[in-house]
């Protein structure tokens, strides 16, 4: 859709329905950021067509009612469309913090009334714990669901299970009698598809066969998911982290947090998982959890009639979302603050925390990996890191930092490429592809053919007496009849630099798949592939200096703590760092990253290894630009998302960045009280300005405060409706008593109610710096600006991006809604 479309919409007589057809309905959620209690106005793009509800109260410097005004006065009228907003509009966060207090002082002044009143005064006090409860309770149930179903469905490219068709591998061999120490995932009750087509199980031609079947299931996987996802919710494509950001800053994309996008998104998540795309469920996760909590705060007025409100709900889900993808409900709420959230006070803080808890607890009932743990790759160890094992740490990191800095630039010139050329108009088509070179690729590697988390947690697992991967299969100089839990460094043997080998290769097949598949038309998580890229690193590092402190040790780094048949070195912890380094250097997380990494290993002595390979990840990754993978994203999409780690460090002052410049049209504005009903309906035909500044007169263009266009539209059709004696001749007036006029005059029309008495201003010589900061801080979508009390222009959040873009030497229009 291009940008004129969806900002330049001019205002038609008989566009009254359409305008105000867009009502609370659940699927309008949308944007979402920080109620900031300050004098804000109204529309985020005033100049750009930005059509929503005007603001309906005034302010005092207080920030209380001025109570001359009646706030709200023009909403107790049941006016439809006044209050809602449109598809790809900013809110008024100061608006909907106005409705909520003035609810708010209603409850606490009728509940000592009644009985009756009092119960609803406290079931609007508990409507947020009870509204992030059910979010939980569902993002737990859905999350173990998904888990289970793209554990079995990805089995099913290998076999199947006759004995009980809906188990899986591991699930179906279980009660077997049959299984060997050695060959643990073999059993009767299992059979691959060459066993159940040709009766055999080994063979060039059973090879092939498995072969062929693991391509097609493949392909049907991806083709059902990307089907899915065209015809029924194109909003539930990607990983949905991007878009939550921007819906969290005070953005509305209708629809993308809706009940049809949950329900797709759930299905394709399974089918995406088990085509074997390099893609991960994690992200995804976060999108799911904060479509339940879009759906549950319908079930609450207090969220589902206020926009703001309902954010930081949202902000609660996406804790909870990240809670159930790794097992972390602290790290669950870090993220959420670190990450997402644009605006997070204390009591969304707690609420947050009761999410994660709740749907951890959810998931943990459920257990679907059989393992009393909430993620597949859970570990322990119980070896401590010494000093010098910080130098291979902090190169993970530098590692971790490059492949961010890599991945994003070339993920973000290939979407570029699918969005500017033909290939972007065949989805399904690209999705076949991709899914095809995975699989064709992926199978004759183990370490690709498997599941990627499976790949993950073998790669974090130490070598024990008790693991029969190939990663384990060390010379065995170990006193047979003595079981330890701590084996001591062994030489490599043949099975460990053969895993070597095709780890290096798996790495390099990762490296690629990840970058053309990240961005495909299904639903596509980027944690899972980015930690398994680090932790093939960490292992093979992690194995290098193992056998380097073995064979070395009696080198000065190693001789102090290092003896000959001691346990020094742990390779499962290089791939664990690995994991985390690549990771933040992908999406610059860095506390919340700790912490969830923490959570997942229960280990609190491998922080500080943890901290510095985050820490270099990012300053690596940041030496080549500041931007992570979803904000590149947000930037590629055109979302107005001013984002807060951003810095302004130009000198230009507000008058070279406010709208009308000298070679525009003058400024579309209203009079308060010298103007008809056909003169103001005359200013809103020519433009397709979406909201209007009050002056005193012509002459004076002193500022008296702004009208939104559609708060104008509705009020004229209003007064149409209910008012007698309205004409087009009638005069109308923003001010408190009505202008004197002649005796046979039409009856005057009033719309002080919806007039915002106390538009944001800055004068014309305020630094630009100064501006952004204002607009990160108070979460403004414009202010007006004067000199000495003067009308000049306005700065809306577009003309911000734009000049920002413009300093930085980019094409200021390239940016907005590609």
């Amino acid at each position: 859709m291009e940008s004129e479309q969806l900002f330049h919409r001019g205002y038609y007589r008989n566009s009254y329905n359409s305008i105000t057809s867009a009502s609370s309905d659940e699927e309008l959620l949308d944007g979402a950021g920080g109620i900031m209690d300050f004098h804000t106005s109204e529309d985020d793009n005033l100049l750009d067509g930005d059509v929503s509800s005007g603001t309906n109260y005034t302010m005092t410097n207080g920030g209380n009612i001025n109570s001359s005004t009646h706030l709200l006065d023009f909403l107790d009228e049941p006016i439809p469309g006044v209050g809602t907003y449109d598809d790809f509009h900013t809110i008024d966060w100061v608006r909907e913090k106005c409705k909520d207090r003035e609810r708010h002082r209603k409850i606490n002044s009728k509940k000592k009334e009644s009985a009756w009143e009092f119960t609803k005064s406290l079931y609007d006090a508990w409507s947020g714990w009870l509204v992030v409860t059910l979010t939980g309770l569902a993002s737990g149930a859905l999350a173990g669901l998904i888990d289970i179903a793209a554990d079995w469905m990805n089995d099913l490219k290998e076999g199947i299970c006759l004995s009980a068709l809906w188990f899986n591998h591991e699930q179906c061999c279980w009660g077997s009698n049959e299984t060997t120490f050695e060959e643990r995932d073999k059993c009767p009750q299992w059979k691959s598809w060459a066993e159940l087509i040709l009766g055999q199980a080994e063979g060039p031609g059973s090879y092939i066969m498995n072969y062929i079947m693991y391509i097609y299931w493949a392909l049907a996987f991806a083709f059902l998911a990307v089907c899915l996802v065209k015809v029924f919710a194109p909003y539930a494509c990607g990983s949905g982290i991007p878009e939550i950001k921007t819906i969290l800053s005070g953005f509305i994309i209708r629809g993308y947090l809706g009940k049809w996008t949950l329900m797709i998104k759930t299905i394709t998540l399974v089918l995406a998982v088990a085509s074997g795309l390099s893609l991960g469920k994690e992200g995804p996760l976060v999108h799911v959890a904060c479509c339940c909590g879009n759906i549950f705060s319908y079930l609450f007025p207090k969220y589902s009639k206020n926009e703001a409100k309902k954010r930081e709900v949202l902000s609660a889900a996406s804790a909870a979302g990240v809670s159930v993808a790794f097992g972390a409900p602290i790290g669950g709420v870090l993220f959420s603050l670190e990450e997402v959230s644009y605006y997070f006070p204390l009591k969304t803080l707690w609420r947050s925390f009761f999410a994660a808890l709740v749907a951890a607890f959810v998931l943990r009932s459920i257990n679907p990996f059989g393992n009393s743990r909430l993620v597949l790759f859970y570990v322990e160890y119980h070896t401590p890191w010494y000093l010098f094992e910080l130098i291979p740490f902090i190169l993970l990191g530098v590692f971790g930092g490059l492949w961010g800095a890599f991945f994003i630039r070339t993920n973000i010139a290939w979407c570029r490429r699918r969005k500017s050329t033909r290939f972007g108009k065949y989805p399904v088509l690209e999705v076949i592809a991709v899914a095809a070179i995975t699989a064709v690729v992926a199978f004759p590697n183990p370490y690709t053919r498997q599941n990627t988390s499976e790949l993950i947690k073998e790669l974090f697992t130490d070598c024990g007496p008790l693991e029969s991967s190939a990663l384990c299969q060390y010379h065995n100089e170990m006193n047979g009849s003595k079981v330890v839990d701590d084996v001591p460094d062994r030489p490599a043997g043949p099975g460990v630099y053969s895993a070597m080998w095709q780890l290096s290769l798996a790495l390099i097949f990762k490296i690629i798949m990840t970058i053309f598949t990240f961005g495909i038309k299904v639903p596509s998580g980027l944690f899972i592939p980015s930690m398994a890229i680090g932790a093939i690193a960490g292992r093979i590092v992690g194995i290098a200096v193992e056998q380097l402190a073995y064979y070395h040790h009696d080198w000065f780094v190693f001789k102090e703590w290092c003896e000959v048949g001691a346990d020094c070195i742990t390779p499962g912890l290089y791939a664990m760092v690995g994991a985390a380094a690549c990771l933040g250097g992908v999406t610059r997380m860095t506390v919340s990253l700790v912490v969830i990494v923490f959570e997942l290993t229960g280990g609190l002595e491998y922080i500080v290894p943890l901290m510095a390979a985050i820490m270099t990840s990012k300053w690596v990754g940041d030496a080549f630009g500041r931007e992570g993978i979803y904000e590149a994203h947000i930037r590629l999409n055109g979302y107005p998302f001013l984002d807060a780690k951003e810095e302004f460090t130009h000198t230009t002052l507000a008058s070279e960045v406010m709208r009308p410049r000298r070679n525009e049209s003058p400024l579309a504005v209203l009079t308060q009280d010298s103007m008809t009903v056909e003169e103001l309906e005359a200013v809103i035909n020519e433009t397709s300005y979406n909201g209007f500044p009050v002056i005193v007169s012509k002459e004076s263009q002193r500022l008296v405060g702004f009208a939104l266009r559609r708060d104008i539209t509705i009020a004229l059709e209003n007064a149409r409706r209910k008012q007698e004696g309205i004409m087009r001749t009638s005069r109308v007036y923003f001010t408190q008593h009505a202008p004197s006029l002649p005796a046979d005059s039409p009856r005057p029309l009033k719309l002080r109610s919806i007039l915002d008495m106390s538009p944001f201003t800055v004068t014309d010589h305020t630094p630009m710096e100064i501006v952004v900061d204002i607009f990160r801080k108070l979460g403004l979508r414009q202010c007006l600006v004067t000199h000495n009390g003067r009308l000049l222009g306005v700065i809306t959040k577009k003309d911000i991006l734009r000049h920002m873009a413009q300093m930085a030497n980019l094409d200021p229009e390239s940016i907005m809604f590609n």
